[in-house]
């Protein structure tokens, strides 16, 4: 039985807690029968912070792929402390984007090289009685996300950008993962961007999650799991 968008690939971002019961073996074996499914992949995140101490960005077009990876971690002693689930697809105000650029965001290929730092955060447009995103028209909102573009090409070379869709699937509208060169190459970008009117006047944000993009060989090790 398979579930699948018809469009793009589901993603599922996993925030784990290390626990005493931890299973080496048993997490591996949960990657190995995950990434042996078609086009299903992975990306693991050693963070920082108290939030969570790993974590598992997973991309299948099967999302019963992405449930039985959830599950196989879970009983390798990993608890699950936040997730966020989303599907890969192209912005409405994307028109005119080459064939190349719609079928890298629809069927990312991940973890970026030489990109190993990362962070993860959840957004929404706002609807305020004054600032309300979806009473504006769909002109003026495009230009607003044009400039917002425009903004994030400062940036080509030292991040890479990945937007997921979520109205309906999570608590927010889009997941935002990054990956950059340098901690601070993050810090830069979302700075600039919260300037732009579009995130200025309407954006809503989550909480932060941020890490090193590593295998899961060092993630394991550098997050005390033996």
């Amino acid at each position: 039985m398979i579930s699948s968008p018809k469009v793009g690939v589901s993603v599922l971002h996993l925030f784990l807690h290390v626990t005493p019961l931890a299973d080496t073996a048993a997490i591996k074996k949960a990657f190995a029968s995950f990434e042996g499914g078609d086009q299903a992949q992975s990306v693991t995140v050693a963070l920082l912070g108290h939030k969570a101490d790993i974590a598992v960005m997973g991309l299948s077009p099967n999302m019963w792929d992405l449930r039985k990876l959830q599950t196989d971690l879970q009983n390798a002693g990993l608890e699950v402390s936040d997730s966020y689930v989303s599907i890969t697809e192209i912005s409405e105000y994307a028109d005119g984007l080459p064939e190349k650029m719609k079928q890298d965001r629809l069927y990312p290929v991940l973890p970026p090289e030489g990109k190993a730092s990362w962070c993860f955060y959840p957004m929404s447009k706002r609807r305020g009685e004054k600032d309300n995103w979806f009473t504006a028209s769909f002109e003026k909102r495009k230009e607003m996300m044009h400039q917002h573009g425009a903004s994030g090409k400062q940036f080509r070379g030292r991040i890479i950008q990945l937007i997921t869709g979520s109205t309906g699937l999570d608590d927010f509208e889009w997941g935002v993962t990054l990956f950059g060169v340098h901690p601070d190459d993050l810090k830069d970008a979302v700075y600039t961007m919260r300037y732009d009117e579009a995130s200025a006047l309407y954006g809503e944000f989550g909480a932060f999650y941020t890490g090193i993009v590593a295998s899961l060989d060092e993630v394991l090790t550098q997050t005390g799991v033996t």
